[in-house]
């Protein structure tokens, strides 16, 4: 009855372990020897790189003259307000023109013959205008240019001193030293006195050089202005005060005001496109 017992547990325990061997022996198999994925060829493709077809070079520019113009030409002052020179147009682009400006009128000359107010500002202005209408037409490229002249003018109109402070131009100004040599005869100095003047006349396509504006005339001068802190090394250290603005005399005052004309839309537009050529910017489109 024992030996049943024995060969029993001994059958069971081998089939126990034939199970146990053959679980294990089929998770081993899946996962040694997994299917092997199918091979395909590969294809190789050879592509060629064809270069651009060659542009050709642009010639060099032509040799520049073997001497320049002697004619010597002084440097404006840096705090001179001027136009700033346009670039030399392209070939494809025709060159900017700006014909001579009428003269003064037998009525603007009437005018500034008897306006007093800032240095005879009337007159200053159709002197240049006169000189400028004598010129001709001015044409972009090198020949445009300005040029500023101080003046002197006697009591009864004649010319008395011309002398160029400075020029861009060596055309600009020969052609202005013409016209001033060809002036008509001019009114009297509104004032009887010898009128000296700095005067800047722009031979350009793009001047501006329309009528000014008289209705801050009569205002009084600003103080000008002085360093308060500037000292020579030596002498004792001082804060300058700034020289108060005196008023005008009531009948100086009352006299200039009657003086003043009415403006015009000419003088307004004028100043519009100074005060722009002045402070816009290319950059801001203002």
């Amino acid at each position: 009855m024992s030996r049943d017992k024995n060969f029993t547990a001994l059958l069971l325990t081998l089939a126990l372990h034939t199970g146990v061997w053959l679980l294990v022996s089929e998770v081993r198999f899946k996962h040694v020897s997994p299917a092997k994925a199918p091979q395909t060829a590969e294809k190789i493709v050879f592509l060629e790189l064809i270069p651009p077809p060659r542009q050709p070079l642009p010639e060099p520019p032509s040799a520049l003259p073997a001497k320049l113009p002697t004619t010597p030409i002084t440097t404006p002052p840096p705090d001179t307000a001027l136009a700033t020179p346009a670039p030399p147009p392209s070939p494809d682009r025709p060159r900017a023109s700006m014909a001579a400006p009428q003269p003064p009128t037998a009525e603007e000359w009437a005018f500034a013959a008897n306006y007093t107010n800032k240095n005879s500002k009337g007159y200053r202005y159709s002197w240049g205008q006169q000189v400028r209408s004598m010129m001709g037409t001015a044409v972009e490229g090198p020949d445009q240019g300005v040029v500023r002249f101080r003046i002197e003018i006697a009591p009864d109109g004649r010319l008395t001193q011309l002398q160029t402070l400075w020029t861009t131009s060596a055309k600009a100004e020969q052609l202005a030293r013409q016209a001033i040599q060809k002036m008509p005869p001019l009114p009297p100095t509104p004032t009887g006195k010898p009128l000296v003047f700095d005067k800047t006349i722009s031979f350009s396509p793009f001047a501006n050089d329309g009528p000014p504006l008289y209705r801050d005339d009569c205002l009084p001068e600003p103080p000008v202005f002085r360093n308060p802190f500037a000292w020579d090394g030596t002498s004792p250290q001082v804060v300058a005060a700034p020289t108060p603005t005196t008023p005008m005399d009531p009948q100086a005052l009352a006299d200039c005001l009657r003086q003043l004309p009415q403006e015009s839309v000419e003088a307004e537009s004028a100043s519009d496109q100074r005060l722009m050529d002045q402070w816009g910017s290319s950059k801001t489109g203002r």
